[in-house]
């Protein structure tokens, strides 16, 4: 694996290896889905799906997939070139702003289940009623706490701009 032609600096392999081993496993992705977030974050231009796939050495199945992946994160856009018929992919300027917007809405997913499970499960016996009820509990103080935290990143990253 190697990054693209123009792009590699002396150990940015070694890095997007560490990319694939760390912030693949810190956020439960594949570590090709690191691979490909490390190739992105140090790449100087947007890459085709074709670009990836030389710098990863991978199939164009799973780098389809993985880019598919880091979208649904917030981290990465798929774009068009002007005058151009084929995508590129590159990591977002405001990443780490869309990764927390990606928790926060998975939480609150989670949070209108546990709320639905909660209400479907109130003829359930106590203790199944005393998971559900903690499940809630548990969402509502993550999703709180998450819409707080992004609040406040976005006031930084405006103030920083």
């Amino acid at each position: 694996m190697t990054v693209p032609a123009g792009d590699s600096q002396p150990g940015e392999n070694a890095l997007v290896e560490d990319f694939g081993l760390r912030i693949g496993r810190a956020m439960g992705w594949p570590p090709m889905a690191g691979r490909t977030s490390g190739v992105l974050m140090l790449s100087e231009k947007p890459l085709t799906l074709g670009q990836l796939q030389d710098a990863l050495d991978a199939s164009k199945g799973s780098v389809s997939e993985m880019t598919r992946l880091l979208m649904v994160n917030g981290v990465v856009e798929r774009t068009k070139n002007p005058g151009s018929r084929q995508f590129v992919y590159r990591w977002r300027d405001d990443a780490w702003l869309g990764c927390l917007q990606h928790q926060v809405s998975a939480t609150r997913e989670l949070l209108e289940l546990a709320e639905n499970a909660q209400e479907h499960g109130k003829h359930l016996a106590a203790e199944q009623r005393g998971r559900l009820r903690q499940m809630r509990d548990y969402y509502v103080f993550m999703t709180e706490q998450l819409e707080a935290l992004l609040a406040e990143y976005s006031s930084r990253t405006e103030t920083e701009a």
